[in-house]
């Protein structure tokens, strides 16, 4: 019997959320227990401030990870959120940090797996901020300063970011479909799996004459969800908290 590769995304975890918590705790010690793999597409932290965060509430979630790890392949992409997770983080979780776009073979289906903000080409200032904090120089400066002035960047940069969401488009929050052709095209998928957005759901579109599928995975916010390759299929269903 084949096991079920298993993808979750945008979970926003922190302290103030523990049902969210406790949700992945459930997952990570039942049914991904059986699965082939489970994959994070991104942004499994509201923020990650650095691999020194030494946050309590952090501890069962890193041991969590680094129990199943043991036995299953776990792997994430950087989100929006938490793209500065690294080397210290897979030693403390078990979790392996890949770089975006991979491809997987899921039952014969070309998968192309993505966080889906570098493809929301549509928010130029989004682009251009996306830019600065994944280069080297702001990273390493960033990370050079202590862990209570990250901390504090962090809140300011949340609340400037809800403020800005309230007022801005809805097209500019959602990928671009030239850029979603564009990542099939060149990755030769014909399935992209992607979170961001929070706006979970199954597109159906055409690449160059080929059939092919986009699925948005549902962010952990009222409830978590949980999508599962199967051979071939694919199905995504909700997880009460």
């Amino acid at each position: 019997m084949s096991r079920a590769t298993l993808f979750i995304s945008d979970l926003h975890l922190d302290e103030g959320r523990p049902e969210a918590t406790a949700c992945l705790l459930r997952l990570l010690a039942g049914e991904a227990r059986d699965a082939a793999a489970l994959w994070v597409l991104g942004d499994l932290f509201e923020a990650w401030l650095g691999d020194d965060d030494d946050a309590p509430w952090l501890v069962p979630v890193l041991e969590g990870f680094a129990a199943l790890a043991r036995t299953v392949p776990v792997h994430a992409l950087h989100g929006n959120r938490d793209f500065l997770l690294g080397a210290g983080f897979t030693s403390r979780s078990g979790v392996r940090v890949e770089t975006e776009p991979c491809l997987l073979d899921l039952g014969g289906v070309p998968t192309v797996l993505a966080h889906g903000d570098a493809q929301c080409i549509d928010d130029a200032k989004y682009q251009a901020f996306r830019r600065q904090v994944r280069a080297a120089d702001w990273q390493r400066d960033f990370l050079g300063q202590p862990l209570a002035a990250r901390r504090a960047f962090a809140e300011q940069a949340r609340a400037a970011s809800r403020a800005e969401n309230a007022d801005k488009d809805a097209y500019l929050m959602d990928v671009n479909p030239d850029a979603v052709a564009v990542l099939l095209r060149s990755s030769g998928a014909t399935r992209l799996i992607h979170g961001h957005t929070h706006r979970p759901a199954r597109h159906e579109l055409q690449v160059d004459g080929r059939r092919c599928e986009r699925w948005v995975l549902g962010d952990w916010h009222q409830h978590g969800w949980l999508a599962r390759a199967d051979g071939a299929a694919f199905r995504q269903d909700p997880l009460p908290f």
